[in-house]
C-alpha cells in the first residue's frame, strides 16, 4: 500500500485497529502500462528529490527506475492540481489511466501485530552553514555522490561538478559530518556506516576515473564489520588514495575555478590548507524525520537520540506490547543487521500470531507448461545494463545487435535492470508473444538471480530449465573494467556460448520432499537459546545440543554490558525458560558424530551424557559461539597483573581487592587481531574497554586509566560512553601497528612500588611516554571456536578467510548458508555484542520457521544419474561425492552405482571422476557443454589462426 500513512492506532496486542490515510496517485495502477508518454509531454519540470535535486523531473513520473509498483504518479507541482490548467497527460494517455478525480481515502485495518521499519533520514548539513553545503556548488553530500555514481543518476553515471559539468580530478571526503559531534544540530552518536560507504565510493570513483586523486579526512576508521578491515586495506592500497587522520573544515571557495578549500591539522606539519575540485560530506544517519509523530501515533517511547527506546534483552521489541521494530529505527544500522532484524521481527510476530499461520495463504498458480521439446529452438536474448555495472564497460547495444545475428536467436533486446519487476514481466510477456522456447539472460551471476529468471519462464508456460545465464558482469565487466573494447568482445563470446548451450537444453522436473517439523540448534549460548525458544514457541520441537555441561556459553563470564544490561540475570532467566519449555530437548556434554540427510529431512547422530542419539529434524542452526585469544605477548601468562579485558571485568564483578586498590590501569587494544594472523576487527573490544574503564572510575574516580588504541570503534550509540569515559579523565593514546607498546616489569619512580612499565609513542606529542600500571588489561581478540572446522565439515558449510562461518550472502542472506536448511547466528558468524547476537538469533529463527512452516520443499532437477550399462562398479564416484549421495545397489545388471536425487547437489564431481562416463549430470550434459565449448571460438577466428600459422 504505497502513498499510505498511519494516522492512528487503537487497541492492544492481537487486536489493533489501525487507521490509514491513502493519498491519491491520480493514476489508475491497473491501467497504467508504464509507457512514459505522459512523462514525455508533461510541461512541468522541477528538482528531482530522488536524485537529490541535482537533476529535474516532471510533475508526472516514476519515482525511480525499480519502483514497486512501477507506475507513474502525479505530485503537487502539477499545473492541473494547482490551477486547473494543462491536463496534457490526460489527453495523451492511450490507456485512460489518468484520473484527477481521485481523493484522499481513509480506511481501517485490523491487525494482530505491528512492525515499524521506518528507516532513517540522512543528516542535512544545511543546518550547519560552516559546511558550505548549498553555498558552494562543488560541496556535495555522500547521498548526492551516490546518485552521481549511479547509472540512473542525474548524469547517467558520470561524476560531474555542478559548477562546470567537468569531471573532478581531486576529490576530498570529510568524515563524521553530523555524527560524533556535540554541537547543536548534530548528533553525538556514531552513525556506523559512514567509514565503509566512503571507502565504497572511493573504489567506485577510481573505477570510473582511475587517475582521480582521493583524500579521506577522518578521525577513527571504524571498519568493525565482517571483512571490513580487508575492505579498508584494499581502499588504502589504491594508487592516488590517502587517508589523513584529522578533523577538517571548509575554508571557502576559489572564485576563479569554484574549487573548494579545506583546512586541516596534522601532527607533524601543523595547520594546512588544500584545494579540491570537489568535497564530499560523509553525512551521518538521523532518526526518521517524523520520529516524534511516529512515537505518538504508535504509543511507543524513544531514546534521547530519537530512535526506538531499546529493551536490551530484546532489541526488536518496543515499549508497547505487540509492536516491534526492525532496521535502522533501532539505531544506526548496516544492511545485514537490517535484514536479520527484519527476519527477527517476523519471527516474534509469528510467535504472537502462530494460531493464524497459513489461514490467509493462497497457492500460486502457474500457467500449464508447454511441451516445446520437439520444436526448433527459438531463443530470446536479454542483455542487462545492471545499472552501470555492465554498461559502463560493455557496449550493451552492440552486444544486443550481435545476439540477433546468432543461430536460433529470434529476438534480442537490452534492459536497464533485468531483475526489476517490470523487466521480469517483460521477459514473460515477450516469451509468449514471440513464441520463445529458450531464454538467455546476459547479466550477472546465476548464483544470485537464477531462481527469479526461472520463475519468469514458468510464468510464460515454459519449463524453467530452458533458461541459461550468460555472466557478463562477474566474468567480464567487473574483471576487465579498464579494457572496454576487449570486454565487449568477450561479452559477445560469452553470449554466443550461452546461446549455443541454450539450444541443447532439455526440460527437467523438480520434485517435492516432505519437511520434518523439528529443528536442531547447535550451541547453548545466548544466540542458540534465544533461537531455540523462538522456534519452540511457534509449535516446533527443538533439540538443543551443547558441548559443555552447562548452558550459557561465553555470556557466563560477562556480568553487564556497557549499556547496563544485567547479563547474569538475563542468562539465568533464559536457561530457566529453556528447561521449562516442553518442546525443547537439551543434550549436555554433546558431540556431533555424523550429519546425514538433506533440507527438510536431516538425521544427526549425537553422543552425549544420555548415550548415542539419532535426531531427525528439518532444519539446523549453528550457534556454537566463539573463543577468546590467549595472548602470547605483553607478559600475559608470566605476570598475574597482566589480564584480558574479560578477566578484568570478572575481577571487577567479584570486587577483587587488587582491582579496588590499583592506582593505575593501562589497557592495550587490538591484541591478537588486525594483524597478519587475524586480519579482522574483533568488534566488541573497544566498548568492553570503555565499560571496564567506567566501572573502575566508579570504584575509584582518582584511578589513572590509559587506553592505548589504534582506532576507537565505539560505533552506534556506544559513542556516548566513549565521550563519558574521556570526560571522567580516562586518557586515550593512539599507537601505530608499526610501533606497538613495549611492556616490562619495573619500579615506579614516584613511590617505588612494583609496577608494569608500558612504553608507547604518542603521535600527538611526538615523543615516547612511559606509563606505570598496577594492572595491564589486554583486549584479546575474539577467535573462532575450536570446533568450528569440525562442525563445518559435518554440516558441509564453508568458512570465511578468518575462520568464522561464511554466510550465503553477506548483505542479503546473513543468517543462511549456501547449504539448504542450515542457518547460523551469534559470534560463530562473526564477533558481535550481545544485543546483536539476540537480533541475529531471532533472525535465524525467522528463516528456520519459513522452512518448517511448509509441508514440502522442492528438490532440484539438475542432479546426476547413472547409466547402468556403462557403470563398472569401481566406486570412484562414491569416494568423490562429499554429500554421501551415491551408493551401490543391486540391479538386473549386477551391482551398480546409484545417485540419490534428494541428496545430490549437482556439483558434478562424480561426473568428472567417472572413468566410463556412466554418470550424467542433468542440465550440464556433455552435449550441452560441448556445444558451449565449440562456440567459444568462431569459424572465422579458426580460419584466421590457421592462416597466421601457415604464414
Amino acid at each position: 500500500m504505497t502513498l499510505t500513512e498511519v494516522s492512528s492506532v487503537e487497541g492492544e496486542t492481537g487486536d489493533f485497529k489501525v487507521t490509514l490515510i491513502k493519498h491519491p496517485r491520480y493514476i489508475l495502477e491497473d491501467k497504467c502500462t508504464g509507457c512514459g508518454t505522459c512523462v514525455k509531454y508533461c510541461p512541468v519540470e522541477y528538482p528531482d528529490p530522488f536524485n537529490q535535486a541535482i537533476s529535474a523531473n516532471k510533475a508526472v513520473h516514476v519515482y525511480f527506475s525499480q519502483a514497486i509498483p512501477l507506475v507513474s504518479y502525479i505530485d503537487d507541482s502539477c499545473l492541473f492540481l494547482k490551477e486547473k490548467k494543462c491536463g496534457i497527460c490526460e489527453t495523451v494517455c492511450q490507456a485512460d489511466a489518468i484520473d484527477f478525480r481521485q481523493k484522499t481515502e481513509k480506511m481501517e485495518v485490523s491487525v494482530g501485530a505491528i512492525i515499524l521499519s521506518s528507516g532513517i533520514k540522512p543528516f542535512d548539513p544545511k543546518v550547519k552553514p560552516e559546511y558550505g553545503y548549498g553555498k558552494y556548488p562543488n560541496v556535495v553530500t555522500s547521498m548526492d555522490f551516490e546518485r552521481l555514481l549511479s547509472s540512473t543518476g542525474p548524469y547517467s553515471g558520470e561524476v560531474l561538478r555542478a559548477s562546470d559539468k567537468k569531471h573532478p580530478r581531486n576529490i576530498a571526503w570529510i568524515q563524521c559530518v553530523g555524527s560524533r559531534r556535540v554541537t547543536e544540530g548534530e548528533n553525538s552518536y556514531c552513525s556506523g556506516v559512514c567509514c565503509t560507504y566512503t571507502q565504497k565510493q572511493v573504489i567506485l570513483t577510481k573505477d570510473h576515473e582511475p587517475d582521480t586523486t582521493c583524500t579521506i579526512f577522518h578521525n577513527d576508521i571504524r571498519a568493525f564489520g565482517k571483512d571490513f578491515e580487508r575492505y579498508f586495506q584494499r581502499t588504502e592500497d589504491l594508487p592516488g588514495v590517502q587517508f589523513i587522520r584529522s578533523y577538517a573544515s571548509i575554508a571557502g571557495e576559489n572564485p576563479e575555478n569554484h574549487n573548494v578549500r579545506v583546512r586541516y591539522a596534522t601532527a607533524d606539519e601543523g595547520v594546512k590548507e588544500e584545494e579540491f575540485d570537489m568535497v564530499v560530506l560523509s553525512v551521518g544517519l538521523n532518526p526518521p524525520a517524523n520520529n516524534k509523530q511516529l512515537a505518538e501515533i504508535f504509543g511507543i517511547q524513544l531514546n534521547n537520540h530519537g530512535f526506538n527506546l531499546t529493551d536490551h534483552t530484546n532489541p526488536i521489541a518496543t515499549s508497547r506490547k505487540g509492536i516491534y521494530v526492525s532496521g535502522a529505527f533501532q539505531g544506526p544500522t548496516d544492511i545485514p543487521e537490517s535484514v536479520f532484524t527484519a527476519s527477527g521481527a517476523g519471527s516474534q510476530v509469528g510467535t504472537q500470531l502462530d494460531r493464524r499461520r497459513g489461514k490467509l495463504a493462497k497457492e500460486r498458480i502457474y500457467p500449464p507448461e508447454r511441451d516445446v521439446s520437439q520444436e526448433e529452438p527459438r531463443i530470446g536474448v536479454f542483455v542487462c545494463h545492471c545499472g552501470a555495472n555492465i554498461s559502463s564497460v560493455v557496449n550493451v547495444p552492440s552486444a544486443v545487435e550481435y545476439a540477433m545475428s546468432l543461430p536460433n536467436v529470434v529476438y534480442a533486446q537490452e534492459q536497464l535492470f533485468s531483475c526489476a519487476t517490470n523487466s521480469a514481466q517483460e521477459i514473460t510477456d515477450l516469451a509468449q508473444e514471440k513464441g520463445l522456447n529458450r531464454v538467455v539472460i546476459a547479466a550477472c551471476s546465476p548464483r544470485t538471480l537464477e531462481p527469479l529468471f526461472r520463475d519468469t519462464l514458468r510464468e510464460a508456460g515454459l519449463n524453467q530449465y530452458y533458461l541459461d545465464m550468460a555472466n557478463i558482469r562477474e566474468h567480464c565487466s567487473w574483471v576487465h573494467s579498464k579494457q572496454k573494447e576487449e570486454a565487449t568482445k568477450k561479452a559477445k563470446d560469452i553470449i554466443r556460448m550461452s546461446v549455443a548451450r541454450a539450444g541443447k537444453l532439455q526440460p527437467l522436473q523438480e520434485f517435492d520432499l516432505p519437511v520434518n517439523k523439528a529443528a536442531l540448534v547447535v550451541g547453548g549460548g545466548i544466540a542458540g537459546m534465544t533461537c531455540a525458544l523462538s522456534i519452540a514457541e511457534q509449535g516446533h520441537p527443538v533439540h538443543l545440543v551443547e558441548r559443555s555441561k552447562d548452558l550459557g556459553g561465553m555470556a557466563r563470564r560477562i556480568h553487564t554490558t556497557i549499556e547496563g544490561m544485567d547479563v547474569e540475570t538475563y542468562v539465568d532467566n533464559l536457561i530457566r525458560k529453556i528447561y521449562q519449555h516442553p518442546s525443547i530437548y537439551v543434550l549436555h556434554d554433546a558431540t556431533i558424530i555424523d550429519v546425514a540427510g538433506y533440507v527438510g529431512n536431516f538425521v544427526t547422530t549425537v553422543e552425549s551424557e544420555r548415550g548415542t542419539t539419532q535426531i531427525k529434524h528439518g532444519a539446523s542452526v549453528i550457534a556454537i559461539g566463539a573463543d577468546v585469544y590467549e595472548p602470547t605477548e605483553y607478559l600475559y601468562g608470566q605476570d598475574e597483573r597482566v589480564v584480558t579485558h574479560l578477566e578484568l571485568s570478572e575481577q571487577i564483578a567479584a570486587d577483587d581487592e587488587k582491582v579496588a586498590s590499583a592506582q593505575s590501569v593501562v589497557m592495550i587494544q587490538c591484541v591478537g587481531c588486525r594483524n597478519e594472523d587475524r586480519n579482522y576487527c574483533s568488534r566488541v573490544c573497544c566498548s568492553h574497554a570503555i565499560k571496564n574503564a567506567l566501572k573502575l572510575k566508579a570504584i575509584n574516580p582518582d584511578m589513572d586509566i590509559d587506553i592505548l588504541f589504534r582506532d576507537m570503534r565505539t560505533y552506534g550509540l556506544r559513542e556516548d560512553y566513549y565521550r563519558e569515559a574521556s570526560d571522567k579523565g580516562v586518557r586515550f593514546i593512539r599507537y601505530e601497528p608499526s610501533d606497538p607498546p613495549q611492556v616490562e616489569t619495573g619500579t615506579s619512580e614516584e613511590d617505588g612500588r612494583e609496577v608494569i612499565k608500558v612504553t608507547v609513542a604518542d603521535q600527538i606529542l611526538g615523543q615516547g611516554l612511559e606509563l606505570d600500571a598496577d594492572i595491564l588489561s589486554l583486549a584479546a581478540a575474539v577467535v573462532p571456536a575450536k570446533t568450528t572446522e569440525e562442525i563445518a565439515g559435518l554440516f558441509k558449510v564453508t568458512l570465511s578467510p578468518d575462520g568464522f562461518y561464511k554466510e550465503a550472502h553477506v548483505k542479503l542472506r546473513p543468517v543462511e548458508f549456501a547449504t539448504d536448511g542450515v542457518f547460523l547466528c551469534g559470534t560463530a558468524h562473526y564477533p558481535k555484542h550481545i544485543q546483536e547476537s539476540i537480533n541475529q538469533a531471532y533472525g535465524a529463527a525467522g528463516r528456520v520457521l519459513t522452512l518448517l512452516s511448509k509441508d514440502t520443499v522442492v528438490a532440484s532437477g539438475a542432479v546426476c544419474e547413472v547409466n547402468d550399462n556403462d557403470c563398472v562398479s569401481c566406486g570412484a564416484c562414491i569416494t568423490a561425492c562429499t554429500y554421501d549421495a551415491i551408493s551401490f545397489r543391486e540391479t538386473p545388471l549386477g551391482r551398480k552405482a546409484w545417485v540419490n536425487p534428494v541428496l545430490c547437489k549437482g556439483d558434478g564431481v562424480c561426473n568428472a571422476k567417472c572413468p566410463t562416463n556412466a554418470i550424467v549430470l542433468k542440465h550440464f550434459t556433455n552435449d550441452e557443454l560441448c556445444s558451449q565449448i565449440d562456440a567459444a571460438v568462431t569459424a572465422e577466428e579458426i580460419i584466421k589462426q590457421i592462416e597466421e600459422a601457415a604464414v
